[in-house]
C-alpha cells in the first residue's frame, strides 16, 4: 500500500456506500488525528484506538442521516453525512500552501483536513491560527 491516508478515506466511503455502523482502519498517529478532526467537525460519530503494539486499529463509527418519506408510503433510508471525499496531496505530487491560499483550493461548503506543524486540523482553525500546511484532502 502506497497511501495510506487514501486506503482510510476508501474504507470510509465504501462503508458508508453499503450503510456499515462500524470501520476498522490499521492504527497510524496521522490517521488517529484525521479521525480525530472528522469526529470534532461531526463527520463521523465516534473514534476508538484499540488493541497493542501491531495489532493496534482504529475503530470508526460512522454518522449517518435519515430522510424519512413516509407522507409518500416510503420507508426511511439512511444516507451518510460524507457526501464526498477529494484527496488533495498525494504522495507523489505533494500539495503545501500557506494560510492565504488554503481556502482558494475549497471547490465546495465541506472542509479542507490540513496538516500544519501544530497538528492536524481544518482549513478554518488553519486561518484561525495563522498556518499553513500540506493540504491532505478536502471533505463535504
Amino acid at each position: 500500500m502506497t497511501d495510506p491516508i487514501t486506503d482510510m478515506l476508501n474504507r470510509i466511503r465504501n462503508a458508508q456506500a453499503v450503510s456499515k455502523k462500524t470501520v476498522i482502519i490499521p492504527f497510524s498517529k496521522l490517521k488517529f488525528q484525521i479521525l480525530k478532526v472528522l469526529e470534532k467537525e461531526s463527520f463521523i460519530e465516534k473514534v476508538e484506538e484499540k488493541g497493542r503494539k501491531q495489532k493496534r486499529v482504529i475503530n470508526v463509527w460512522l454518522r449517518y442521516r435519515v430522510d424519512d418519506d413516509n407522507k409518500i408510503g416510503l420507508s426511511s433510508e439512511q444516507r451518510g453525512v460524507i457526501s464526498g471525499l477529494k484527496r488533495i496531496s498525494k504522495p507523489g505530487q505533494r500539495n503545501y500552501s500557506n494560510v492565504k491560499d488554503i481556502t482558494k483550493n475549497k471547490k465546495r461548503y465541506g472542509s479542507i483536513i490540513v496538516s500544519t506543524p501544530r497538528g492536524v486540523m481544518t482549513d478554518k482553525d488553519a486561518k484561525k491560527q495563522n498556518i499553513g500546511g500540506e493540504l491532505l484532502f478536502e471533505i463535504w
